[in-house]
């Protein structure tokens, strides 16, 4: 017979300022990927599509593989899709052994766009490396030990 999960400490001040820290970081770094998207014409949705086409595996990425890595619905990822295509920034091509399926594919242009938006994300992920690894690691001790509050 297993042992029941044990209670959860309490949360004490500085754990619930963890959270909140952590969450502003991750919104503020939502905020800068939003203005650099729009500042290259795109929504940040359209940003997050291109980047989850980019990066699956060439050749099998679908409509599908968009919506779950964006959550959405199917019916929103096809719309989603059909604009980043009317923008000239999406191929779809039959898939060679199920012709009813897509396969999503990027241009030349929608490459050009993506390889500015991800040098410049991965420099602010590179300048924001050790606040956020402060903050994981205060994050991590959550539940520690009781703390006054």
């Amino acid at each position: 017979m297993t042992e029941p999960d044990p209670v959860p400490a309490p949360l004490g001040d500085e754990d619930y300022a963890a959270l909140a820290d952590f969450r502003f970081a991750l919104r503020q770094f939502h905020a800068f990927s939003e203005a650099h998207a729009q500042a290259a014409g795109l929504t940040p949705q359209q940003h997050q599509a291109l980047l989850a086409i980019r990066a699956g595996q060439a050749g099998t990425v679908t409509v599908g593989h968009v919506a779950e890595r964006l959550i959405l619905k199917p019916h929103s990822a096809t719309g989603l899709i059909d604009r980043l295509v009317a923008l000239g920034l999406v191929e779809r091509r039959p898939a060679p052994n199920d012709r009813r399926q897509a396969l999503l594919a990027l241009t030349p242009q929608a490459d050009a766009a993506l390889a500015a938006l991800s040098a410049v994300h991965r420099e602010e992920i590179r300048r924001l490396r050790p606040m956020l690894t402060a903050l994981l690691a205060r994050v991590d001790r959550i539940g520690g030990p009781a703390q006054e509050g």
